[in-house]
């Protein structure tokens, strides 16, 4: 409804305002509603008006009793309704003076004369029209406001002056003697919030308002004190910043006269120049060319200087787009995979399926691959292969023992030495941006207060995240979708899940005995007859001799300590090639002893006679399969079970499982288990110092109590392996391959095995398949007509299958 101009207000004259009881206000006044302004009783402010209405508002009130209520609009009405869009205590006021303007608007001053309540709304057009009730105040002072209106006054002089306050103004407020205009005058000064001026008015005790208008004051005083500090540090910064330009233009005159000025100029030419040669994105190249005009304004020898000579040197030699040229000859790359490796066919394929996808397809995207394994079974030297067979760079980055999220992200350059990450170090280091990357051990990364290394690798080992991979010191993103991802691991289970789902496991299974003497005769051999500096003429190995070494002086998954082992029968024949011995040595299985000294392992005596109560069983470690041998006896007690050899609870509970499942099926076997309770049950795994633990041993543990129970011998030929339920079902268990080639390690030809794990003879090699003969069994009941001597002719419903 208004159209009001609002200029700056201006105070009563000195002097003593007009008491409430001098003022007479009709109930009925035209009202005139103000944006953002707000007017106290006793004082003048100037108006301006414009639109219609409200002229003839004036015009109309001019005419009669010059009177008008005054009310400030609220900012944001909470409703739409009229009564809610404006304050309901607002001002009576009376035109003093009107000018009228020849583009038919009016100037009016008007002057506060008493607060007002509004009580209802008469009339909408042609202008507001309300009726109101004024709202009478004690003028009464006590002590207490006359002890605010000291402080008032001492305070506002000192506001005054340091907000130029009109002079006329502080004489006024220096002498009114009366609190209500006091108030009033000193709160149309302050440089406050709409919201705190208007509780100001609708305060009609004389204490609260007082104290309201002191406590408004103090604020704004504590802020003009906070400024001026701060505008006295700012033009202290600003002093400082010029002298020091003074100094600088001094010292740049100074070098010019030495002949010093083109140094820092020809190396910022030489950075502008590689920026452009560079080929970098624009993005870098944007903050490459902002950092060369911050050098410009440096001298050399400032520490800022060299921070953004490094930043500049670190962007100009990534290899944003230098890539090196796969080799795509499948055939050739095959090659190179089965020189430096034996078996590791899913690897291998995994390879060249790769390759192949990227000879039918320039795909820029590399695959991100975990290498899972026991340690020493070639992950890492894998990795190398792999880069030659694609004629690629190779990074090998270990992240065991890595705790500090900036080792993968860098530091930022706020701080001192900052440097990027290692994996954008390691490939500023290589040239191109499509490495073979190897990330070795991500399952040994830590986390501590400096951050959480494995969140970080999330970005990098995400196909769809890594292109705007964004290192700290860069601050830029570096694209590293190109680069071929290989990481390894020991133990899958300590890969965080979102990072282990973002990559393709392949495991590598621990070598069997074979395969050791293949890699050790194609590979380990040659090479330490080389690193020891002897010739083929000097000394051989027989397979016999290979196969003692693995065999007897190692137990391992991979091949390390085989390596240590020949390189140890190496060192001996060359000290005395050294000594003058030309003579060729053949270390055999009769001649190893001769350099390695006594066996440190030997294979357990297999028991070659059927005895009661003893069973053998089969067990996966992470150095290879073994056998077990479980024997079960009893003896006078109170029903006790005794297990000893260090199990594990799983086992323990396989034991429990076995006992329970026969003592429920007891009269099905025709155990006697009468005197069960008086006698006490003991189950011993020998080599009590080795833990143990899995349930594949529970068809095992059945079958020895099963024997103990019904005093029948079990079967010396015959290995066994199999988880057990309480309702004498066989369930299938892992590990088999390296407890199969356990197995015939012994000499041991027929195995005991779940039905469902029938499938994973395809991992077993032929020649050994076809050696042993395999009983697949899915119940125990199948499992003891099997292995007991006495009922080895009997016929069962378990299928008997012999391979090759």
């Amino acid at each position: 409804m208004s159209s009001s101009e609002i200029d700056s207000p201006h105070d009563l004259p000195p002097g003593t305002p007009p008491g409430n009881d001098l003022i007479q206000i009709p109930q009925v006044l035209p009202a005139m509603l103000l944006n953002d302004v707000l007017i106290y009783p006793n004082t003048i402010i100037p108006l301006s008006v414009s639109s219609e209405p409200l002229v003839k508002l004036v015009n109309d009130s001019l005419a009669s009793h010059r009177q008008l209520a005054v009310f400030t609009r609220i900012p944001e009405p909470p409703s739409e309704e009229p009564e809610e869009q404006f304050y309901k205590v607002g001002t009576a006021c009376r035109i003093l003076k009107m000018f009228r303007v020849p583009d038919g608007s009016m100037r009016i001053l008007v002057q506060g004369l008493i607060r007002i309540r509004r009580l209802e709304i008469i009339n909408k057009e042609p202008y507001l029209t309300l009726r109101i009730e004024s709202i009478e105040q004690e003028q009464n002072k006590t002590i207490k406001i006359e002890a605010l209106m000291r402080q008032l006054v001492k305070d506002f002089t000192r506001y005054a002056e340091d907000q130029s306050i009109p002079e006329e103004i502080r004489i006024a407020v220096f002498n009114i003697s009366e609190p209500g205009p006091l108030a009033d005058i000193i709160a149309s000064n302050l440089s406050i919030g709409l919201s705190e001026k208007q509780a100001i008015l609708e305060a009609t005790d004389l204490v609260e308002r007082l104290t309201l208008v002191t406590v408004h004051l103090a604020r704004e005083m504590k802020l003009i004190n906070i400024g001026s500090e701060i505008r006295d540090r700012v033009e202290g910064e600003l002093e400082d910043s010029q002298r020091e330009y003074y100094l600088r233009e001094q010292l740049k005159a100074i070098k010019k006269e030495l002949g010093e000025e083109g140094e820092s100029a020809a190396d910022i030419a030489e950075f502008a120049r590689k920026v452009e040669e560079s080929h970098m994105p624009a993005q870098a190249a944007e903050a490459a060319k902002k950092e060369l005009e911050r050098m410009r304004l440096m001298t050399p020898s400032s520490a800022e200087y060299t921070v953004s000579r490094s930043y500049v040197e670190w962007l100009v030699t990534l290899p944003w787009e230098v890539s090196s040229d796969d080799e795509l000859n499948l055939k050739k790359a095959e090659a190179r995979l089965n020189k430096d490796h034996y078996g590791l066919d899913d690897v291998k394929t995994r390879i060249l399926e790769f390759l192949a996808v990227r000879k039918l397809k320039q795909t820029k995207r590399g695959p991100i691959l975990c290498f899972v394994g026991p340690p020493g079974v070639g992950k890492t030297s894998l990795g190398r292969s792999i880069a030659g067979a694609m004629g690629r760079e190779f990074i090998r980055m270990s992240l065991g023992g890595m705790r500090d999220e900036a080792e993968i992200r860098g530091h930022r350059r706020t701080y001192v030495g900052a440097l990027p990450g290692r994996i954008i170090q390691s490939i500023k280091r290589v040239g191109v941006n499509n490495p073979v990357m190897m990330l070795d051990e991500i399952d040994k990364l830590g986390s501590d207060f400096r951050g959480d290394p494995a969140s970080a690798m999330l970005e990098v080992l995400d196909p769809e995240q890594n292109n705007s991979f964004q290192d700290h010191y860069l601050d830029i993103e570096f694209d590293l979708s190109r680069v071929f991802f290989i990481t390894t691991a020991n133990d899958i289970s300590m890969i965080p899940g979102p990072l282990r789902d973002r990559m393709e496991i392949i495991e590598i299974p621990s070598y069997i005995t074979d395969e050791k003497v293949q890699i050790a005769k194609k590979y380990l051999v040659p090479r330490q007859i080389d690193e020891c500096g002897l010739k083929r003429s000097n000394i051989a190995f027989s397979l016999t001799g290979i196969r003692a070494i693995v065999r007897n002086y190692t137990r391992e998954a991979g091949v390390r300590k085989l390596e240590q082992k020949i390189a140890g029968v190496c060192r001996k024949i060359a000290r005395n090639v050294a000594a003058g011995k030309k003579a060729k040595v053949t270390i055999t299985n009769h001649t190893v002893a001769t350099y390695l000294g006594p066996p440190v392992y030997q294979d357990d005596d297999m028991p070659t006679i059927p005895r009661v109560g003893i069973a053998l069983g089969l067990a996966w470690t992470p150095v290879g399969g073994e056998t077990l041998i479980i024997e079960s006896t009893w003896m006078p007690g109170k029903g006790n079970l005794i297990v000893t050899g260090q199990l594990g609870d799983v086992m323990k509970e396989s034991a429990r499982i076995a006992l329970s499942y026969l003592r429920a099926n007891a009269e099905l076997y025709g155990f006697d288990l009468a005197k069960l309770g008086d006698r006490d049950l003991h189950i011993h795994i020998p080599e009590g110092a080795t833990p143990k633990d899995g349930p594949s041993a529970g068809v095992t543990l059945t079958t020895s109590l099963a024997s103990l129970f019904s005093g029948k011998k079990v079967r010396v030929d015959i290995c066994m392996t199999g988880e057990v339920t309480l309702t004498g079902n066989v369930l299938p268990v892992g590990g088999i391959r390296e407890k199969i080639v356990a197995a015939r390690r012994y000499g041991i030809n027929n195995i005991i095995m779940p039905e469902a794990n029938e499938k994973d003879l395809y991992f077993v090699p032929d020649h050994i398949k076809k050696q042993l003969k395999f009983h697949f069994v899915k119940t125990v009941d199948e499992v003891l007509k099997i292995a007991f001597a006495d009922d080895a002719k009997h016929k069962t419903r378990a299928r008997v299958k012999r391979l090759g």
